[in-house]
């Protein structure tokens, strides 16, 4: 994970450009455009594993995910 340093010289953090680009696309092209490309990966997702990769997500929603164990210490 890449550290975040402070911005210097009026700069801005990683987190403020993503929120700031985000917000400038939702402008530029609509919440219709967020709809369409989430469904267009929802497509591609349900293409490419099958209609039971959702029972198995299904399952596991609200689940904790199991930690990884580190034994390389």
């Amino acid at each position: 994970m890449a550290i975040q340093e402070e911005p210097q010289g009026g700069g801005m953090s990683v987190r403020e450009a993503g929120r700031r680009g985000g917000e400038r696309v939702k402008a530029k092209y609509g919440t219709e455009f967020y709809e369409e490309i989430g469904r267009k990966g929802g497509e591609a997702t349900k293409t490419k594993y099958g209609p039971s990769f959702y029972e198995v997500i299904g399952q596991k929603g609200g689940q904790k995910p199991k930690r990884k164990s580190d034994s390389s210490s």
